[in-house]
Order: structure tokens, then sequence, then C-alpha cells
């Protein structure tokens, strides 16, 4: 008798593939949820907004009257909680609920003085700055930034942060340190969680459905390495970080500057990390 073959694995169906994705995302939004405290029935209740959201952008230009069964009907979500959940979405939006990527002063302060030149040495590393004076000293770098907070408010911020440290004795300010996060408050590194993985996932998605544009979605990745071999590679990586910084931003700022001229128009976001 002849030996049975070997059952040879099956693909996976491309239900299998999107659940298994989302198993990986769910895995960290639970992992957080569960470290911070929030509980199931509020994650659930922010999922079943994200959905009703979702499935009400799919269907733009639909009457009010079927939206809601139409919702229900993409979604699998009971009519009554569609209905409560689309008062709820409008009420935000007629109170006017904050948006996303709110501008920080200290951050663009903090990013400006590692990538403009004229606040750098010859070897492309934040000078230490005088506190007060003419160019180049932190007052001006911090005017340049905003005149609606002053300065020793915003360096205040960036010593509570851990950016920067203030030497009293020569009244001079340099730069703590070169995160990759930001540090010391947890509200900012939420919302920064928020947004720039928000950003980064809502790119990957849109890649995925082949809607409009393809976005740049890349990564370098390399598996079975030690903690000092990953430890050896931070330099370099905050090396080449650093030099994108400095080519892009001053690019970027200008191109927002000349596009603020023209607003009706300049309503996109671009976010590169």
């Amino acid at each position: 008798m002849s030996p049975s073959p070997e059952p040879q694995p099956t693909e996976p169906t491309p239900d299998d593939a999107l659940r298994a994705a989302l198993a990986g995302l769910m895995a960290s939004v639970a992992q957080l949820a569960v470290a911070k405290g929030l509980p199931f029935d509020a994650v659930q209740s922010l999922l079943k907004q994200s959905f009703v959201d979702a499935a009400s952008s799919a269907h733009p230009g639909l009457p009010e009257h079927r939206k809601v069964s139409r919702i229900s009907t993409s979604t699998g979500i009971n009519r009554r909680d569609v209905a409560r959940v689309m008062q709820e979405l409008a009420s935000r939006h007629r109170d006017g609920a904050p948006s996303r990527g709110g501008r920080s002063a200290a951050n663009e302060l903090f990013t400006r003085w590692r990538t403009q030149a004229l606040y750098q040495t010859a070897q492309g590393e934040a000078r230490v700055l005088p506190r007060l004076g003419p160019e180049p000293s932190f007052q001006s770098l911090a005017q340049s930034v905003t005149r609606d907070v002053h300065p020793r408010s915003l360096l205040d911020e960036l010593c509570r942060l851990g950016l920067a440290t203030w030497d009293g004795d020569a009244d001079t300010v340099q730069i703590a340190r070169e995160p990759f996060v930001p540090h010391g408050d947890q509200a900012k590194l939420l919302a920064f969680l928020g947004d720039n993985v928000g950003d980064h996932l809502q790119a990957a998605v849109s890649n995925v459905l082949g809607n409009g544009s393809r976005h740049f979605e890349q990564a370098v990745f390399a598996d079975g390495l030690s903690a000092a071999s990953i430890e050896a590679f931070r330099p370099a990586i905050a090396r080449q970080w650093q030099a994108m910084l400095s080519a892009l931003v001053p690019r970027l700022e200008k191109a927002v500057a000349d596009d603020a001229l023209k607003p009706d128009t300049a309503t996109g976001r671009m976010r590169v990390g």
C-alpha cells in the first residue's frame, strides 16, 4: 500500500488574512487600554463610532432617511445604535470638537533648532544658545515660531519636557537630548501615538484599498538580533533621521508659507517618518 500524500498547506483566504492583520492591530490596542485602565465597553463604544463614521463616509449623498438602514446593513450594528451614534457624531461636529494634529509651539521650536542652519554648528549639531539677544539666540528662535507665547514660557515648557536645559549662571540654553519620541507628558505622548500611528495606518489602509495615489509605505526590518546589536544601530538611525530633518523641514516650512496664500487648495497634510 502506497503512503498517503502529505496534505498541502492551503493559502489563507482574503478574509483570513484580514482577520490576522486586524488581530495584530487589536492586540496592541488591547494592551494599551488594559495598561491605562480603559475598560472594554469604552473601547467598544469608540469602535462602534468608527464603524458608523466609516460606513457613513462610504455612502456620500445618501438621503438621511435611508442612511441609517444602509449603515446598519454595512456594519451589522442595529439601527437603534446607528441612529444614536449618528446623533452623537453630529452633535460633536456642531460643538466644534478639536481636530487632530494641533501644532505645538514648543515642538516646532525644538524642530527648528535642530534643522535651521542659523542655529546649528558647522558639524550640523544644535548650537548652545544665549537665552536673550539678537539671533542666533533662544529668544530670536522662539520669536520666529510665535509672538503669542513669551520665550520664557516656551523655555519652561521645553525644560519640563526634558528637551532642553537652561544654565542659569551662563544664561545659555542647550538641547538636552535627541529624542525618538516625546517625553515627560502622558497627554502629549498619547496624542503623538494617535496622530503619528493614525496617519501611518491610514496611509497603509489606503494602499491596501487602492484609493487614489499610493503612499510611501516602507520600512527596514531585521530579525534575530541581540539587544546589544539593536542598541549599536541607534546612533546611525539618529544621524540619518537628523539628516532627513535638515533636508526636509526648511522646504516644508517654505511650502506651508507659500500655500498659505492659496488656502482653498492647501487642505492636505504630510507626515514623514
